[in-house]
């Protein structure tokens, strides 16, 4: 593989995901990460690996709903970047985490003793994401706006208060 094909595989990569993740609005494709982009060296053809979290059915359906929309991806990427030719986009489901836990979960059972015979195969092994219910202690305010990730002046100084008392205690 050439070093410029190398490099348009990357910028293919960049530029589905943040179309993935900005500009497609269909309600049929879930929670999917472009991992990895091989494009033919003549540039005519690529295959964009996708890594679909969820059970076997709506990773189907949100396989079919990409490749039906790699025709608009294709269109943008045509508008965003100044290659000569974009290639022809071919969806392909990545299994590479899912076959890495099956992985970890046999070397697990190896560890515990039970023969890798008697080892049955893991029908879904990546967990499919819900959303969180919300438990005593948490905020008031519901909704997403009220966790906007901030770190508060209290929580910055408990969190520094046992660090400054250790420093202190070292020091001669």
């Amino acid at each position: 593989m050439s070093q410029r094909t190398r490099r348009v595989d990357e910028l293919l990569r960049e530029e589905i995901g943040a179309l993935l993740a900005k500009e497609l609005a269909d309600p049929r494709i879930g929670f999917a990460t472009i991992t990895d982009v091989e494009t033919s060296p003549d540039l005519r053809h690529a295959k964009v690996w996708v890594s679909v979290i969820g059970d076997p059915a709506d990773r189907a359906e949100t396989l079919r709903a990409l490749q039906r929309s790699m025709g608009f991806v294709r269109h943008e990427l045509g508008r965003r970047l100044r290659i000569r030719r974009i290639p022809e986009l071919h969806v392909h489901e990545d299994d590479s985490a899912e076959r890495g836990t099956r992985v970890l979960h046999v070397l697990q059972e190896l560890e515990a003793g039970i023969d890798p015979e008697e080892i049955s195969p893991v029908a879904d092994t990546l967990p499919t994401p819900v959303r969180r219910l919300p438990k005593a202690g948490d905020a008031e305010d519901d909704g997403p706006a009220a966790d906007d990730g901030q770190i508060d002046d209290e929580q910055t100084a408990d969190d520094t208060a046992p660090k400054a008392e250790a420093a202190e205690e070292s020091e001669p």
